[in-house]
């Protein structure tokens, strides 16, 4: 395993109760990057991450963190914002954030020092000594993220971490985890809204019952699907009609079909000799939700749908 790979897993199995929660999940982070394990509530998002961290052994397969084959090894240099969201309610922003820096060998004055920047840097100067039961969710979830970063990690995993967010704070968010990576340090999260994957990631892993169905570059991932034309001409039939691949629909006056291979050049020609009457012609590249619900299928789409829209109404 290559130093060149923050994280590596190679076969990673993990059972509770009997029933198999995750079923042989490969993954490779490289050094520096933003990673995103995409897939629905349930999917083995947590349960791989709790693997990869050291938090709970697979009951087969290897890992290492960071050059450690032994997770735990290299917890002072990871920070990890899980999934419970977990501060003492009493405690002001600026000591929350030293605490947390704490635990992973910071020493509190230097944590302190270095909360009152994150708050001024991000416009919450005001917010250094309220205690954490006057936050909203949002802010004291942004209070959390910076007790994670706060000792500045070489690693940074972020389990849902735009669960219940408003639209402001998943922008702060978004923004963070970019200058985070800016600065050399590889960030893993875990999501599923698929979105905020497509804008930050630059490599995914979509897993889906427990199984990694994709891992790899998201550019990657949209190339498996073709380009898809929207075609509005003037003509209703006509030769140009045979310039038309199988499988072309006419939905509201616009065809819509997958670009040829041949590409969009004799596909025009074709359509102007032909008489067709070119009034709109549209090429788009398949997003990523389109590429994940034909990796990951039907049934992990509507579940990554119905969990965004919970997301929703939580932050509502």
């Amino acid at each position: 395993m290559s130093s060149a790979f923050a994280i590596e897993a190679k076969g990673l199995f993990k059972s509770f109760d009997g029933k198999e929660a995750v079923s042989g999940i490969d993954i490779a982070v490289p050094t520096g990057t933003i990673y995103g394990i995409l897939g629905p509530n349930g999917a083995g998002k947590t349960t791989t991450i709790r693997m990869l961290l050291g938090i709970i052994e697979p009951d087969r397969g290897a890992r290492t963190l960071l050059g450690h084959e032994r997770p735990l090894e290299a917890a002072r240099e990871v920070g990890y914002l899980p999934e419970e969201r977990g501060l003492y309610p009493s405690m002001h922003c600026r000591e929350a954030i030293a605490f947390m820096g704490a635990l992973r060998g910071l020493p509190l004055d230097v944590g302190r020092k270095r909360a009152d920047i994150l708050l001024q840097q991000n416009g919450l100067g005001d917010y250094t000594h309220k205690p954490i039961k006057s936050l909203s969710k949002g802010m004291a979830q942004t209070i959390q993220l910076f007790g994670t970063i706060v000792h500045q990690p070489k690693l940074i995993v972020l389990d849902e971490p735009f669960s219940g967010l408003d639209a402001i704070n998943q922008g702060r968010l978004e923004q963070m985890i970019r200058d985070e990576a800016a600065s050399g340090t590889t960030v893993i999260f875990s999501t599923h809204v698929i979105h905020h994957a497509e804008r930050l990631c630059e490599r995914i892993a979509i897993i889906a019952g427990g199984q990694v169905r994709f891992e790899g570059e998201v550019a990657t991932a949209r190339d498996r699907l073709r380009p898809q034309v929207r075609l509005r001409t003037r003509a209703a039939d006509g030769p140009w009609r045979a310039a038309l691949p199988a499988g072309a629909a006419l939905r509201d006056g616009l065809w819509q079909f997958e670009l040829p291979g041949t590409g969009v050049e004799p596909l025009v020609k074709a359509l102007v000799d032909g008489g067709a009457g070119i009034e709109e012609l549209a090429i788009e590249r398949p997003g990523l939700h389109d590429a994940f619900v034909q990796i990951a299928g039907e049934a992990a789409a509507r579940q990554i749908e119905e969990d965004r829209r919970a997301d929703l109404e939580a932050a509502a």
